[in-house]
């Protein structure tokens, strides 16, 4: 098997380097041109001569335009990178017969109530960056290609920039925080999505019937606000000083953004997991294992 990965050096991209390596040959690309191969989303007529030459019995797309706020005044380039590579993708995925396995988000949907979404749910972006990932799996969808779309929610590594490092960096200095409270969602390891990825590629090559969307997220559900306390408490167990004394729970109201958030980002993975016969660890584990990554640096 010839595996094409786009986004190697993203967070997600960085772990399905990992996971995928296994299963065969692995083809792994950026946004700069190697060897005249580019894994550039922006630049339509390079990713499609790639993806011809490389000919792959599987791509993988970890790629995307993920800054939520930018999109609101640079949607042009948020809708190529996350909806017109999309349709290039699957049309070359179309035209070899080979899968695309594609990574989307619960801003597809409105954001509204408090049931977690299904895959069939109505919906409704709120913002331009939602959007564009819904134009992406509608893409892929309308090429007929045969496909792996997996929505997933507030995605975190060890790697890179995410929301518990901040909050640590912060309690360092702060007597006090103040974090968003309204918002529900699980955070999810990209060490998980890469890891239920290959499987679910060694098992719909095997049986295309599984093919389609699914939800993949963490098990449970916390707030913003409940996920900083949890990454404080933990951080003080390990004996890290930390000057915050209070965290307030804020609404989404007293902290405007440029682009609208959702309040309620839970995922209903009852599909994924039946369907690959898989179990999705709580949120709490996978958070608690970056941690002590972090906190032994």
């Amino acid at each position: 098997m010839k595996i094409l990965l786009l986004g190697k050096n993203g967070q997600v991209g960085w772990e399905l380097q990992r996971s995928l390596a296994p299963l065969g040959e692995l083809i792994a690309l950026y946004r700069h041109p190697v060897d005249g191969l580019s894994g550039d989303l922006s630049d339509l007529d390079a990713l499609r001569a790639t993806i011809r030459q490389v000919n792959p019995d599987v791509i993988v797309n970890a790629a995307a335009y993920t800054a939520v706020d930018k999109a609101e005044s640079e949607t042009r380039l948020a809708d190529r990178v996350n909806g017109e590579a999309c349709r290039v993708m699957a049309e070359e995925a179309m035209s070899l017969g080979a899968w695309l396995i594609h990574y989307s988000t619960d801003y597809v949907f409105s954001g509204e109530g408090s049931k977690p979404w299904q895959e069939n749910d109505a919906v409704a972006p709120l913002n331009h960056y939602g959007a564009s990932k819904l134009a992406g799996e509608q893409a892929i969808v309308e090429t007929g290609c045969k496909h792996l779309i997996f929505r997933t929610s507030w995605v975190y590594s060890a790697r890179g920039n995410n929301f518990a490092k901040t909050m640590l960096c912060l309690a360092r200095d702060r007597e006090s925080l103040n974090v968003i409270a309204d918002q529900v969602g699980a955070p999810t390891g990209a060490e998980l999505i890469a890891d239920v990825t290959a499987l679910a590629i060694q098992q719909v090559v095997v049986r295309p019937v599984l093919a389609g969307i699914y939800h993949l997220a963490a098990a449970g559900e916390v707030s913003w606000h409940g996920y900083a306390n949890h990454v404080i408490a933990f951080a003080r167990l390990q004996g890290e000083a930390l000057a915050v004394k209070v965290v307030n729970p804020i609404d989404t109201t007293a902290y405007p953004t440029p682009a609208r958030r959702p309040l309620n980002s839970r995922l209903n993975t009852q599909k994924l997991r039946d369907n690959f016969s898989l179990h999705l660890p709580d949120w709490q584990s996978g958070v608690t294992r970056m941690l002590r990554e972090v906190l032994n640096k």
